[in-house]
């Protein structure tokens, strides 16, 4: 296929949205950050003079992960509570199984699935 004047390489990334998808690709196999903590971490970065700092809260992080998250390790990032990501459980769970993350099981009925063990896999970025 040839290059047609105009045409693009895909949609343009928002830099607070690169930022936390490369912060995601950074969090090492069996470990997570909360949503929470990805903000918190952008936030304290430093930026050489007259760069802009693009800041966001954990919601912001969320949105950044639902819209643009499905080519990073998505499940790294989490909620606060280590509950897995409705809708997303089962694929969530074969990816911490698979890389080790620390598990706990839910309180309540049996069959509802793991949480994280957040004291055990959380990532502090560093």
């Amino acid at each position: 296929m040839t290059d047609a004047v105009g045409e693009s390489e895909g949609p343009t990334i928002p830099p607070f949205a690169e930022r936390v998808l490369e912060l995601a690709e950074r969090i090492p196999p069996g470990k997570v950050m909360t949503y929470g903590d990805v903000a918190e971490f952008l936030a304290s970065e430093e930026f050489p003079e007259g760069v802009p700092q693009q800041a966001g809260g954990p919601r912001q992080v969320g949105r950044v992960m639902a819209l643009y998250g499905g080519g990073v390790p998505w499940w790294r990032v989490v909620r606060a509570d280590g509950a897995l990501l409705p809708g997303h459980e089962r694929r969530a769970l074969a990816h911490y199984r698979e890389e080790g993350t620390p598990l706990r099981p839910s309180r309540g009925l049996a069959e509802a699935p793991s949480r994280l063990d957040m004291a055990r896999a959380r990532w502090d970025g560093r």
